[in-house]
């Protein structure tokens, strides 16, 4: 846990920042190599990428804060402050779609190409979004005896949940995870039919936050069930991108395969 990568006098930089910025920064990259396979111009990739992150970023703390408002009832101004980490994935991930769908339907473009070629951009800034996590001490894991276990600074979140216990650095796990999948779909969107790629990301995505959540130490089940909130969206995530998977593999032309 290294929560503050940078100290000048009274000013501060945090490491989750940082490695956001980093995320943004290589996604960025990345979708600025692929675009030609969703027939984008370097303009249309980088204003869309500036409006997904800022709706993305809006909706992933709406998300947070509603998830954990108790924290913030006291202390309204604190909702602001994204620095000290507190998003969630699956409410940027909603709002920067519904900001990406309509710029798309406004500027012609192929909603579902552009998916596929933001899915390894995605991916990328999420893994390093999830080292920021680990730096931050947000997201922590439940107590384990694996070798891997971290014991986190006394008096921080995770300490205070379970104190004196390592925990499991379930944000590493899931880190690791994404830049493996930022390779696979990089290959995809360059080598199969359009819509493989966006459907193995929801395929994929599904299944890892599903089973990273049951070592997850700071998510609740939701009343009466034992699932948390981001299990069922898991749940909900894998049949609809298998459905969507075999439609595309069915359906799409192999002249489509590629947008050059």
């Amino acid at each position: 846990m290294h929560p503050i990568f940078l100290s000048i006098g009274k000013f501060s930089i945090r490491s989750y920042g940082v490695m956001a910025a980093i995320g943004f920064l290589l996604g960025c990259w990345l979708v600025n190599i692929n675009r030609k396979y969703a027939k984008m111009s370097a303009d249309q990739a980088s204003t869309s990428l500036f409006v997904a992150m800022i709706v993305g970023i809006i909706g992933a703390r709406i998300f947070y804060v509603v998830q954990f408002f108790k924290y913030y009832r006291n202390n309204l101004w604190g909702i602001f402050r994204i620095d000290q980490g507190g998003l969630v994935f699956y409410g940027g991930f909603l709002f920067g779609l519904a900001a990406l769908w309509l710029y798309c339907r406004y500027h012609k473009l192929d909603i579902v190409r552009v998916l596929d070629v933001y899915a390894p951009a995605l991916a990328l800034a999420h893994a390093c979004g999830r080292i920021g996590c680990f730096l931050n001490g947000c997201c922590w894991g439940t107590p384990t005896d694996f070798l891997l276990g971290v014991e986190y600074p006394a008096g921080s979140p995770p300490a205070l949940c379970y104190p004196g216990a390592h925990l499991h650095p379930v944000q590493l796990y899931e880190s690791a995870e994404e830049f493996l999948l930022a390779g696979l779909y990089f290959y995809l969107v360059r080598h199969k039919k359009r819509g493989v790629t966006m459907s193995s990301f929801l395929i994929f995505y599904g299944i890892i936050r599903f089973f990273n959540e049951m070592v997850r130490g700071d998510n609740p089940k939701i009343p009466g069930t034992i699932l948390t909130e981001a299990q069922w969206i898991g749940v909900l995530l894998v049949p609809a991108g298998i459905l969507l998977l075999i439609h595309f593999l069915r359906h799409e032309p192999k002249n489509t395969e590629l947008s050059h």
